[in-house]
């Protein structure tokens, strides 16, 4: 089997994986917020993993809330700087390539009062930074919260984040970023992101599912979206995933001890880049000249519909992903590409492929032997 949907949710990472039959065999299992000793134990050893996961992540462990995931953290963190802001700050500015979480967190508070402005995206999937750079020129002073993402899930292409957010601390506003595909698969440093937030899901670097966190620059006040018993310093109500949050230690540790590996992840994937288009010319490798993940591609054969690949590869026990929005089974371009202004021929016809760190060159050996295959016979049955 070839999973090659890393971007969708990684695999359990080996070392989790031998973490859990060790931990769940050994215990101890409790509160880790009640007084009694083996709720102590398992309180000090959450601590610990707070202290692994800042010190992987360029950050204090004070400024690590744990969650459930990356889409809680989006929740919250636009609570916190959103709801019942007492002065005149009344914008909020995203990006027209931002993930469902934040574009339908920022439509929200949008219909509750805030103008919204969504910067454009530039035809190589970058956000167009000389747009927004205007716009805070003109509005910054009224921006309360900027919210563009560091790498995008479809595309995976980088976006400028530490300009940015310069640009956003220069007009006083804060900055989020979505940093969700850009934990665990290239390196990061909260100090120096110059970002306020930014947040992460545990299933996406190799940890369990329903596992993640929130890194927010200054935890003083910070309001909670969860009520509870005053859990995580009180920012996050709630029994805490101890488990999850272990697994989420041992999945940032095994990344930072390997994230020399990406530069070989980026070479096999320009090798493989390059050998599918001489096989079909037609092929077009989504933002193929702009910065990306080191194990992303999206790519197209246009007129072939990319759930027709994806199930022909299936078959071939190949598992890829497209950024298709269905609807009434018809399939249509995502939000992401038309605004990147791909059209519709070539948007129908994506696949992506995301590898993690721990990929074999062989992965991408067999993805493209099975990939010709797919074409192949595609392009027969559109001959009829």
């Amino acid at each position: 089997m070839i999973y090659a949907d890393y971007n969708g949710s990684a695999p359990l990472h080996e070392d989790v994986k031998q973490f859990l039959l060790q931990r769940l065999q050994a215990g101890p299992f409790a509160n880790p917020n009640t007084l009694h000793s083996l709720g102590a134990k398992v309180h000090s050893a959450m601590e610990k993993c707070r202290a692994v996961c800042a010190k992987t992540l360029g950050a204090k462990p004070e400024q690590i809330i744990f969650t459930s995931g990356a889409s809680e953290g989006i929740s919250t963190i636009f609570h916190h700087e959103l709801t019942d802001r007492a002065d005149k700050r009344n914008i909020l500015v995203i990006s027209s390539i931002e993930h469902s979480a934040v574009w339908k967190a920022a439509h929200d508070y949008a219909a509750h009062g805030f103008e919204l402005k969504i910067i454009s995206t530039k035809p190589d999937g970058v956000v167009d930074l000389v747009e927004y750079q205007d716009f805070m020129k003109n509005s910054g002073e009224k921006v309360a919260l900027v919210s563009i993402m560091a790498a995008n899930n479809e595309t995976g292409v980088l976006q400028p984040f530490i300009e940015i957010g310069k640009i956003a601390k220069n007009f006083g506003a804060k900055y989020f970023s979505d940093t969700t595909q850009f934990i665990g698969k290239a390196d990061f440093n909260f100090l120096e992101s110059n970002m306020d937030y930014a947040v992460m899901s545990g299933h996406k670097v190799g940890a369990l599912v329903g596992s993640g966190l929130i890194i927010t620059k200054n935890p003083l006040g910070f309001k909670p979206l969860i009520f509870g018993g005053g859990q995580e310093n009180g920012h996050r109500g709630g029994t805490q995933n101890y488990i999850g949050i272990e697994t989420l230690a041992v999945a940032l540790h095994a990344f930072h001890q390997n994230k020399s590996q990406l530069d070989n992840v980026k070479k096999a994937r320009l090798n493989f880049e390059a050998k599918i288009q001489k096989a079909f010319p037609e092929i077009i490798i989504i933002a193929a000249e702009s910065p990306r993940l080191a194990g992303t591609t999206l790519l197209s054969y246009p007129g072939i519909h990319g759930q027709g690949a994806q199930i022909e590869l299936e078959s071939q026990n190949i598992f890829v992903s497209t950024s298709s929005a269905c609807s009434d089974n018809e399939p249509a371009t995502s939000r992401m590409l038309l605004a990147m202004q791909v059209s519709e021929v070539v948007g129908r016809s994506v696949i992506r492929i995301s590898f993690g760190i721990n990929h074999a060159d062989t992965n991408y050996e067999l993805l493209y032997d099975g990939l010709v295959n797919a074409y192949n016979k595609l392009k027969k049955i559109q001959s009829f």
